[in-house]
């Protein structure tokens, strides 16, 4: 093929292309300038690394690839230019959009995000539908292969687009959550910027190396495309299924394709050496591409799906600074100077002036990104920063000198073209709305960076003592969400993620953790208390879901200062005599014989996200086992081996005790993160009522929420009855599982009511059946966590009591009992013969519970 090349007309009348231009690279720039603010303010004030790698990638990156794809479809499919009020709706709605984005993740709502991610993926798929529509009206040529890769690009932001709306939206918890983050990274990374630089590397490469195409391009091409965007789509698909080789062979194929794509730049490069800033540029860009691939590739060979966000978070600088910040950096210094148009002298004089210095700088970015993704001290890491900046801001610089001594209404040539004149698609200048979209845009999105980042701390306070507070993050939120302390209080806060999902913690004074892995632990020592201080997780969406705290001078009321957060105010007074909610139906309190055998195989999940109804029209978040509260009952006999496994099905840690086993703790009840099993292996060595719960850490919360069930181990030689029931009691504590407001009340010992199998009265509601005249054993737990039972039938004594594994009282024994009582953590049961048909209550003889909720009925019919 013929040469390629970018020409600069010289002479004729001023054309609007370079106006339009001109200002839609200034656009590019601003967003170039604020990544520089909020990369400056990572350090020194805390802007959350969220900001700095979006207000890049979807501000500047995602602009110029909207102006610079349309304008090379245009050139080398030589058709006339789209009319440009279609190209000034679409930059004003991605940039509006971009800026709904920062600000709804980054301060709220949640919606704002969502639907700016939404206007995004419109955005890219109106651009995709234009290029098509061009690519239609063209008469055949050598180059209308490049567009595939712009379509395919824009399909590709599309659903990074709509992972980011979910992740906004917190869609997903902890490794559902992790997987998505990672798809949605990848999806952006290596199929909206990877395939768009893929693709206009064909033409782009060799006129910057002023050589000619290589013959086997539009064949490459086709091959390249064909492997890449079905790669990166299973790819993607794998990491949100959770499919590590699924994803992994998505990467090979994506990888494939690359390679194929880059056999012509390789065979322009074989011609021709790089000799300009542009041409090193692009090279460097090139070579950290292909290291990001194969170290992207590598974690998902090695990491479960779910962790390899996380893995990569490291690797970042390798394609933002390395790969993306260059192509862009590369690509205007050879673009810039030709749309600032001017005439030939002032075309010269600009490209002079943007690669001003470009050795140096050029050495600066390539020997910083090692420095900030290799395991050094952090001087060294703070020295890559300042390479890295430093180039960046020498950029900025000299391209914002181009931009504003360049005088689009005295141009007497502007514009430039590849392969030729692009034609012209009308001849009024571009509408002064260009600027206004530009201006409001940047300036709404400076207002994010700088309410982001944060402000000054206060003044000078009078140190007045010391304290140190243990915080947990978890659940979305931060535990606890207000503490109050005198003023001149030095507050230190050892910050412990216990979530299955990364965190950190930000203050509003400029303190800040890095980001925690499950486990990981951080400390906070924090400047004298003179005012409320907010502090807030910065992950994506993870502020806008409620992940926040403030700190709060004695006497100042936290809700006076802002603050959203619910304050204990004792327990609270249910309705419990109104109706349960249509279709609610109660826990199956029949229990079964033990099944035959003398092994059995049970699967228990673990889930943090049911919603249950606890009460008459009261419904919430709980913890359950296998979805229900209490979980699923386990019986057996004495001797029985029960093989359980255990499969976290939540978004944090959890374990499993079983109290009718004898093992080691270690093993069998540690803590397993989102998305791990284990099989725990226990004989029933005795009889009894057993219980079993959540042996996480902290376990009052994980029981409380209603992570327990029961084990009924029959004693030899158990006589058969009529009917068997099983009562779990356990406490209700209201509001969001982990919050302040709900862990307060845990603290106190003051429950909002108590419940027979996972419902306040249900039973109530739904009485127990049975016949008069026939013998009822009745089985009981109490759960707690720190209450026990004194179980109670009204109108029925009980003949018999079986409690702890041994019999208090049998039938044909003289004596009765009237209650079957229980500490936290016991069990056993009881058995009454009902005497006449009629309503009995059954109750918690500790009458505050009992009106609390831990009340229900036997309803008995004639025999």
């Amino acid at each position: 093929m013929g040469p390629v090349d970018i020409r600069v007309e010289r002479g004729g009348p001023p054309r609007p292309r370079a106006s339009w231009h001109l200002r839609a690279n200034a656009v590019v720039v601003g967003w170039l300038a604020l990544t520089v603010v909020a990369a400056l303010a990572g350090d020194v004030l805390p802007a959350p690394r969220w900001l700095l790698i979006h207000v890049f990638l979807l501000g500047a990156i995602s602009t110029a690839i909207l102006i610079w794809s349309e304008h090379f479809t245009v050139a080398l499919l030589r058709v006339r230019t789209p009319p440009r009020r279609g190209s000034l709706a679409r930059l004003g709605l991605l940039n509006a959009a971009t800026v709904a984005v920062l600000a709804g993740v980054s301060m709220g709502p949640w919606q704002a995000a969502a639907a700016g991610a939404a206007v995004v993926a419109g955005v890219v798929l109106w651009h995709a539908a234009v290029l098509v529509r061009l690519v239609r009206q063209a008469l055949p040529g050598r180059f209308g292969h490049v567009i595939g890769w712009y379509v395919a690009a824009a399909g590709a932001l599309a659903t990074g687009g709509v992972l980011g709306g979910l992740l906004a939206a917190d869609v997903g918890h902890g490794a559902a959550h992790e997987r998505t983050q990672a798809a949605h990274a990848v999806v952006n990374l290596f199929g909206w910027v990877g395939l768009t630089v893929l693709g206009t590397l064909f033409t782009l490469w060799p006129t910057v190396l002023r050589t000619r195409m290589a013959d086997g391009t539009r064949r490459a091409s086709r091959l390249g495309l064909r492997l890449a965007v079905p790669g990166l789509a299973v790819a993607t698909g794998g990491l949100l299924a959770g499919s590590r080789w699924a994803a992994l062979a998505g990467l090979v194929a994506y990888a494939m394709g690359a390679l194929a794509a880059l056999v012509p730049p390789a065979d322009a490069l074989r011609r021709r050496r790089p000799h300009t800033g542009a041409a090193w540029m692009l090279g460097a860009a090139i070579g950290w591409f292909e290291v990001a691939l194969a170290a992207n590739a590598a974690v998902v060979a090695t990491r479960p799906a779910a962790g390899v966000a996380a893995a990569l978070e490291p690797l970042l600088p390798l394609v933002l600074v390395g790969f993306v910040s260059q192509v862009l950096f590369g690509s205007l210094l050879h673009l810039l100077p030709a749309v600032l148009g001017g005439g030939p002298a002032r075309f010269k004089e600009n490209a002079a002036l943007l690669e001003r210095g470009w050795a140096v700088r050029l050495a600066a970015l390539n020997v910083g990104v090692p420095l900030l993704v290799l395991p050094v001290p952090s001087p060294v890491v703070l020295l890559g920063w300042a390479l890295v900046l430093g180039s960046a801001v020498a950029f900025v610089a000299l391209a914002v000198t181009a931009l504003v001594r360049a005088r689009p209404a005295q141009e007497t040539a502007a514009g430039a073209s590849v392969a030729g004149p692009a034609g012209g698609g009308g001849r009024r200048r571009p509408s002064p709305a260009v600027a206004g979209v530009a201006a409001g845009c940047l300036l709404t999105a400076a207002a994010v960076v700088v309410a982001t980042t944060g402000g000054s701390g206060p003044a000078t306070v009078t140190v007045t003592g010391s304290r140190t507070v243990e915080v947990t993050l978890s659940g979305m939120s931060v535990r606890p969400a207000v503490i109050e302390a005198p003023l001149g209080t030095v507050l230190t806060l050892r910050v412990t993620n216990a979530d299955a999902q990364r965190h950190d913690l930000r203050m509003e004074t400029g303190e800040r953790t890095p980001a925690l892995a499950p486990g990981q632990s951080a400390t906070l020592k924090l400047a004298a208390l003179g005012a409320a201080v907010d502090g807030w997780c910065t992950v994506a969406g993870h502020r806008a879901a409620g992940m926040t705290m403030r700190i709060v001078p004695t006497g100042t009321s936290a809700h006076a200062a802002g603050h959203t957060a619910a304050h204990p105010s004792g327990p609270a007074r249910l309705d419990l005599a109104a109706p349960m909610s249509p279709g609610w139906k109660p826990y199956d309190a029949s229990l079964r014989p033990a099944p035959g055998g003398t092994e059995h195989h049970v699967e228990i999940r673990a889930d943090d996200r049911a919603v249950q109804e606890v009460a008459p029209g009261v419904r919430q978040r709980v913890w359950t086992f296998n979805g229900t509260m209490p979980g699923p009952v386990l019986r057996g006999k004495v001797g029985d081996v029960f093989v359980v496994t255990f499969v976290n099905g939540g978004t944090m840690g959890h374990g499993i005790d079983f109290h009718a086993g004898a093992t080691a703790p270690d093993g069998p009840m540690r803590t397993i993160q989102p998305g791990e099993r284990l099989t725990y292996r226990f004989r029933a060595e005795f009889a009894g009522a057993w219980l079993y719960h959540c042996s996480t850490m902290p376990m009052t919360q994980h029981i409380a929420n209603g992570m327990y069930g029961a084990v009924v181990i029959d004693p030899p030689g158990l006589p058969p009855v009529d009917r068997e029931y099983l009562l779990v009691q356990g406490e209700l504590h209201l509001g969001e599982p982990g919050s302040e407001a709900q862990v307060a009340k845990l603290r106190a010992g003051e429950p909002d009511g108590w419940m027979f199998n996972g419902a306040a009265a249900g039973y109530d509601h739904v009485p127990l059946r049975a016949e008069a005249g026939e013998r009822v054993r009745l089985w009981a737990v109490a759960a707690g966590p720190s209450s026990g039972t004194s179980l109670h039938v009204v109108g029925a004594p009980f003949d018999t009591v079986y409690k702890e594994g041994a019999y208090a009282l049998r039938s044909g024994d003289p004596g009765g009992a009237q209650t079957l009582d229980l500490a936290p953590a016991q069990g056993g049961f009881a058995e009454l013969v009902f005497p006449e048909p009629g309503k009995y209550p059954v109750v918690d003889h500790t009458m505050r519970r009992a009106e609390a909720g831990a009340h229900g009925l036997f309803e008995v019919s004639a025999s």
